[in-house]
């Protein structure tokens, strides 16, 4: 699977109190979007790991978003 990032994209997670917040810019939630897509139209198990050693903001919590189903 392709994982595609619009240039500038800025995403932040944190968690509190087991709410989770995810906080982007413009180009962070377009490439979401984008992501989100991309991973409906795959199979089921399919993932994107997103940390800040790849994709996140420092300081991120990690964030797994599965298909399922």
């Amino acid at each position: 699977m392709i994982v595609k990032w619009v240039d500038g994209f800025s995403i932040a997670v944190s968690e509190d109190n087991g709410t989770v917040t995810i906080s982007a810019n413009r180009e962070g939630l377009q490439s979401l979007a984008g992501q989100l897509a991309t991973l409906a139209d795959a199979v089921p198990g399919d993932h994107i790991h997103y940390d800040e050693f790849n994709s996140l903001e420092e300081g991120s919590v990690e964030m797994i978003i599965e298909r399922v189903l």
